[in-house]
């Protein structure tokens, strides 16, 4: 019973909007965070979820004036199976290399007509990309050097509130329960991105920081059977914790689908909450938690996630050393386009998705359904 009542409220707290006006923050945090001018009096969470992950606020430094490299600049350094962040908003296309982002986990940008910020976050295995234009307004985002659920907390430079990579919610301070907007993006290996898009822009390691680009300081973690940098409660049992999956949401129903199960597949077909997607699945993309050397780590594989509508018809997928139609035969590639066949030149549009480890996405969204 009392097992029950303490999961009861720590549900409550964790899924809670209602935003707390005291500032009832430990001694500790209280020193962690003493020349922050966040608003305290102001959040929907507990304070104790908030842990320090070592590193002080932006002592892992984020990118606020990135610099970019074409292709073949790019090849000098980064292997064709290394994965990086691709992001297209109006044909004009970027890739973020892990390799480089691990080590500062947010770049500032610009890109298209939009204002973003590329988010990673390690422990979760997260890349989030988010418009940082809210309500008229530009933020900057930085890294707090606070984990929730081990996951990275962020803070803007703006009001200096606190916010859940994760979600792209504001937890504390003025501009709490404000969400970002998340924009489609997913993890392709470089050569996927070069082959299709070679004026592809790339991040250049030219960051003004000395770090061990091409290294993974976090080696050995993307282990099926490790278990989860500081998270304090049991992890969901429904998948071991540390298996990846690829997330959808649609206002509050959440669904996931294992990696092992879209690996053997190659392709899946799903409706939910009204919606029709399909799911591929490619090879030959590298982890950039596996080994030290990202370029010689184990293969992870990528998911994307589209909506399967084209001219008003449903279309229905299948895998035949590539992806194909069932109503015309003709062939998609993993960009969501086709390449050849009787709708060569058509395009699938694209669904924000998530792609993490499971313990991650289930204690944010522990109601998800798991597709089987």
């Amino acid at each position: 019973m009392k097992f029950l009542i303490g999961t009861l409220i720590f549900l409550t707290l964790l899924f809670s909007n209602e935003i707390q006006t005291i500032d009832n923050r430990s001694f500790k945090l209280k020193l962690h965070t003493m020349s922050w001018e966040t608003n305290w009096k102001k959040h929907t969470i507990d304070y104790d979820e908030l842990l320090s992950g070592g590193p002080s606020r932006d002592g892992i430094p984020p990118l606020d004036t990135p610099k970019f490299v074409d292709i073949q600049s790019a090849k000098q350094w980064l292997n064709d199976r290394e994965p990086v962040i691709f992001v297209k908003i109006n044909n004009e296309v970027k890739a973020y290399a892990l390799q480089v982002l691990i080590w500062h986990e947010i770049v500032n940008d610009t890109l298209g007509d939009k204002k973003i910020s590329v988010t990673f976050c390690p422990l979760c295995n997260a890349s989030i990309v988010f418009d940082r234009k809210l309500d008229g307004k530009t933020y900057d985002f930085g890294t707090s050097g606070l984990l929730r659920h081990s996951d990275l907390v962020m803070y803007d430079r703006q009001t200096e509130s606190l916010w859940q990579q994760f979600t792209g919610t504001a937890i504390v301070g003025d501009l709490t329960n404000k969400i970002l907007t998340q924009i489609p993006s997913s993890i392709m290996s470089f050569k996927e991105v070069y082959t299709r898009f070679p004026q592809a822009k790339i991040l250049s390691r030219n960051t003004g920081y000395l770090r061990d680009y091409g290294r993974n300081p976090y080696a050995g973690y993307d282990d099926v059977n490790q278990t989860p940098f500081m998270l304090r409660q049991e992890a969901d049992g429904r998948m071991l914790p540390m298996q990846r999956v690829a997330t959808v949401s649609f206002g509050t129903k959440d669904k996931a689908y294992s990696y092992n199960v879209l690996k053997k597949k190659k392709v899946v077909n799903d409706t939910f909450a009204h919606q029709n997607l399909t799911l591929f699945y490619g090879n030959n993309v590298a982890s950039a938690l596996d080994r030290s050397d990202i370029a010689s780590s184990k293969d992870s594989g990528t998911v994307v996630v589209y909506d399967r509508h084209v001219n008003g018809k449903v279309l229905e997928f299948y895998y035949k050393d590539g992806f194909f139609d069932k109503q015309t035969n003709s062939q998609w590639n993993l960009f969501g386009e086709a390449v050849q066949g009787e709708l060569k030149g058509e395009k699938l549009t694209p669904i924000v998705f998530g792609s993490h480890f499971w313990f991650a996405w289930a204690v944010f969204k522990p109601n998800t359904i798991i597709y089987k």
